[in-house]
């Protein structure tokens, strides 16, 4: 099996930034994502011919949490806690403030394998390392506490995570980080319960087999985490963002000038990146 668990699906979305980066035009630049995905890489990306169609998604979703990111962090936040942080390489990508502070939370094989490979690189922040698997919930929950104490007002991301989580598990996780005072916004990506049909029926068997199934696709939308004390602020639709940057292959891009809203439709093949703030 080219996956073999969900830690390989990093090196799938490490994949696409690097091709993103080769183009001329490129809407960021990852000098570390064709070293980070590697042969394995992009022999995953290859075997999903529905990821491939839809390349354009995996792009867009990268520009736009870099877009939010920075948005954030001219607001005032003084804490990025990067939630199963897989293969991504911000702290080193991107220009950010000496004295951030930059927590990636993962788990120990995959943050070896980042750690091994960028060891001769100097991120631009403070940046630390957490090796945790997020299952556990007392675990987290003990992180969660330590590094709200650090922070005035923190930024939370879980970009890649909550697909493979069930309905139970997400509200959990939203309960734990809506208990931190500190912890201000969270930024994810979202899709669907028509799109993760789709998913499911492309290449659901490919991530089944390797005990990584896609689960999270609220009928609620973002309004999902209201009930754990999340307010959306930020909600963008993949599909509309990539028809604006021009990313959309034909005839995607002719439907895109069709659909005007870009509101999350539960009953349409609707993938987002949304960002919460806390009601606390």
């Amino acid at each position: 099996m080219l996956i073999r668990n969900i830690s390989d699906t990093a090196m799938l979305a490490a994949v696409y930034r690097a091709r993103e980066t080769e183009r001329p035009d490129a809407l960021f630049r990852d000098p570390f994502a064709a070293r980070l995905s590697g042969e394995r890489g992009e022999q995953i990306a290859k075997s999903l011919a529905f990821s491939e169609k839809n390349a354009w998604s995996w792009f867009t979703r990268t520009y736009l949490f870099d877009q939010f990111i920075t948005n954030c962090l001219k607001e005032g936040c003084d804490l990025v806690v990067n939630l199963a942080a897989g293969l991504d390489a911000r702290p080193y990508r991107l220009s950010l403030p000496a004295s951030l502070k930059w927590i990636e939370v993962d788990l120990p094989e995959i943050t070896d394998y980042k750690e091994e490979l960028l060891r001769d690189e100097h991120p631009s922040c403070a940046l630390e390392r957490v090796r945790l698997d997020l299952a556990d919930v007392a675990g987290r929950r003990e992180l969660f506490e330590r590094l709200a104490t650090t922070a005035q007002k923190a930024l939370i991301i879980s970009e890649g995570l909550v697909l493979y989580l069930t309905e139970e598990e997400v509200g959990s996780l939203a309960t734990d980080l809506a208990a931190q005072q500190p912890f201000r916004y969270w930024l994810f990506d979202l899709c669907s319960p028509a799109l993760l049909r789709m998913m499911q029926k492309k290449m659901g068997k490919s991530f089944e087999e390797a005990d990584a199934p896609f689960k999270f696709a609220p009928a609620e939308g973002p309004e999902f985490f209201s009930k754990f004390g999340w307010t959306p602020v930020g909600v963008r639709s993949l599909f509309h963002a990539a028809g604006r940057l021009k990313r959309l292959p034909f005839p995607m891009n002719f439907f895109y000038h069709l659909q005007k809203s870009e509101d999350f439709q539960s009953k349409r093949p609707w993938g987002g990146a949304c960002l919460l703030e806390s009601k606390g």
